[in-house]
């Protein structure tokens, strides 16, 4: 399949166990949304208490973010931009990370 034009839009489910939640808010959030909204996404969601009604919650962090397709999502995620606010966030704001790219339906 093509996803090249794909209309359909594409999520990013995001679960983070951060060491500190305001460090992770100044150095890496406010960065983040800035430049995904340069590649057309949206942060539609984010909370540190999510409602588990199944399984376990180990982190301290979940968003979901919307691209307008599958493309766009990875080209943000794989770019020149995010890529030193990717590793702020790997190796020094979290002590684990859970990213799922899933395209809608």
């Amino acid at each position: 399949m093509n996803t090249t034009t794909s209309p359909k839009p594409a999520y990013f489910t995001v679960q983070v166990k951060t060491k500190n939640l305001d460090e992770l808010s100044k150095r890496y959030a406010q960065s983040a949304i800035g430049s995904l909204m340069e590649f057309g996404g949206e942060m539609i969601a984010g909370t540190p208490a999510p409602n588990v009604l199944e399984g376990q919650w180990d982190g301290s962090w979940a968003a979901i973010l919307r691209f307008p397709n599958i493309d766009m999502a990875k080209s943000w995620y794989n770019s020149a931009q995010y890529q030193p606010l990717k590793e702020l966030r790997i190796n020094e704001l979290t002590d684990s990370n859970q990213i799922l790219l899933i395209e809608g339906m």
